[in-house]
């Protein structure tokens, strides 16, 4: 039951991303790209605790689930916003990062035994570089989204509303994954849902 929650979870977030893709080919808006690549990177970690669930957890799907969970999902999102917000030169630092992250996820060195529930990064990651590359990249992606939510309220009082409700969610459902891969999934794809909501709602129109 675990896995199959977990999967329809990543399923959801993967049918968001390409939503959001779209929408990007359309119109061209960069901060949607990089919202379908944060959405894209939901789903790879719902994924990967799918996988954990089923088969049993391991480096492997422990290396999956921290790279997309861990370091890149509240990374795009804060990319995503400060692009809304006209932060057009980040995405050269934002790309280093990215291709950083993968580094780190691939080559660090994985230790201890796992058991069936999700794995704690403490237990299985030195502190440097893997975790406090994750803790600096979800602090600023975090403040990222809160700040220019807040900022843009006015405009997009719904829109932003949604964002920082996905947001809670699914920083909620991180503190909790200690519960199980089911109770996680469940905050995966109520976050996705509005972050979707947030990311694809129009601004209020002026008279």
């Amino acid at each position: 039951m675990e896995a199959l929650l977990a999967f329809a979870a990543a399923l959801l977030s993967l049918r968001l991303a390409a939503m959001l893709a779209v929408r990007w080919r359309d119109r061209r808006r960069p901060e949607l790209a990089a919202w379908s690549a944060a959405l894209l990177a939901y789903a790879a970690a719902s994924a990967a605790l799918a996988w954990g669930a089923a088969a049993g957890w391991d480096s492997r799907s422990f290396r999956v689930y921290y790279l997309f969970g861990g370091l890149l999902t509240a990374a795009l999102l804060g990319l995503g916003s400060l692009l809304l917000y006209g932060w057009r030169r980040i995405v050269g630092p934002a790309l280093v990062y990215v291709g950083l992250a993968v580094g780190v996820a691939i080559s660090v060195p994985v230790h201890g035994a796992f058991g069936g529930d999700i794995p704690a990064a403490q237990d299985h990651l030195d502190f440097f570089p893997a975790r406090l590359l994750a803790v600096v990249a979800n602090v600023t992606g975090t403040i990222a989204v809160l700040t220019v939510a807040m900022v843009t309220i006015r405009r997009r009082p719904v829109g932003n509303a949604l964002i920082v409700a996905g947001v809670v969610v699914a920083a909620l459902g991180t503190a909790l994954s200690g519960l199980g891969a089911a109770k996680t999934a469940i905050f995966v794809a109520i976050a996705a849902l509005l972050l979707y909501g947030g990311f694809t709602a129009s601004p209020r129109r002026g008279r």
